[in-house]
């Protein structure tokens, strides 16, 4: 259903406003250039500083441009069960083909409120959803026992972990069973996170290399490793970068290198990257044979 390079996409603005044509002509390049997925109005997305109409709009865009061509995957998360229902109905009829919603943060919920919250989504939800688990942004972490339990509902397929805990990827296929999806959400980790049984990555780096990091996932895919370890060295270097000041600033930086006009601008509490992410950035993107 979902497997290797899932870009989490940026968000372009111009003058404060979203910029939808720069939006659509990026969707398009990432299915030109081989991405498997893409995932609108994540945290790359900056979707926390989007309104409600900015986010169904941006969702839309996605839907539209990539036209089925691969699978779409909404960002639609929050710390209220009520509004996430909402939001996964929204992103629906906007024309997602699944719901990416993280652990509620700063609520701090228990292994129990976080079954509770997930299957309250899972019964109301009209697609299926992608559990997003990344404790160093919400502090909550859904535990290995805790994702089986919900990963027994039908709607449930699939979790992007970015925990950096390797050794989750194991104890998750045992717990919840060997088709339920594993997606890293981590980029440096990505090649040891598919060799213990994860099937792609929810990627940052796919933004600016989306072509390198498809041939990455299809590499690993086909089982050649040395071929994926070679292009892990290519990339490394530029996974590092993306979060060498506040993401996404870096990775629209870097978009704008290999995409000449597109948008630097990030929305505050975001500012523009420090000059030493972007020398960090420039030199990865050279690393990678991006730039000259």
């Amino acid at each position: 259903m979902f497997k290797g390079s899932i870009p989490a996409l940026v968000t372009p603005f111009s003058n404060g406003e979203v910029d939808l044509e720069a939006y659509g002509e990026l969707v398009d390049w990432q299915i030109s250039e081989g991405s498997h997925g893409l995932v609108p109005c994540g945290t790359t997305g900056e979707v926390a500083t989007l309104n409600a109409a900015e986010h169904r709009a941006v969702v839309a865009k996605c839907a539209e441009v990539a036209a089925g061509r691969v699978p779409v995957i909404a960002g639609c998360g929050g710390y209220d069960t009520a509004a996430v229902i909402e939001a996964t109905k929204m992103v629906a009829e906007a024309g997602a083909d699944a719901a990416l919603c993280v652990v509620p943060y700063y609520n701090k919920p228990s292994q129990a409120g976080l079954i509770a919250h997930f299957l309250a989504i899972a019964e109301a939800s009209p697609l299926p959803v992608m559990v997003y688990n990344v404790p160093g942004r919400t502090v909550a972490d859904i535990g290995v026992a805790a994702l089986g339990e919900v990963a027994k509902h039908e709607k449930i397929v699939a979790i992007k972990d970015a925990t950096g805990n390797l050794g989750r990827v194991t104890e998750q296929r045992m717990a919840c069973g060997e088709d339920f999806i594993q997606l890293s959400g981590d980029d440096p980790t990505a090649l040891a996170f598919n060799a213990m049984g994860g099937v792609g990555c929810v990627s940052v780096t796919g933004n600016v290399a989306p072509g390198l990091c498809a041939k990455f996932q299809d590499a690993m895919a086909a089982g050649n490793w040395d071929e994926a370890r070679a292009l892990q060295g290519k990339l490394y270097p530029l996974h590092v970068a993306m979060f060498a000041d506040a993401s996404p600033g870096p990775c629209k930086y870097a978009l704008s290198r290999v995409r000449p006009g597109f948008s630097t601008e990030v929305r505050l509490p975001l500012t523009q990257p420090s000059e030493a992410a972007r020398a960090a950035v420039d030199a990865a993107l050279v690393h990678a044979g991006l730039a000259g």
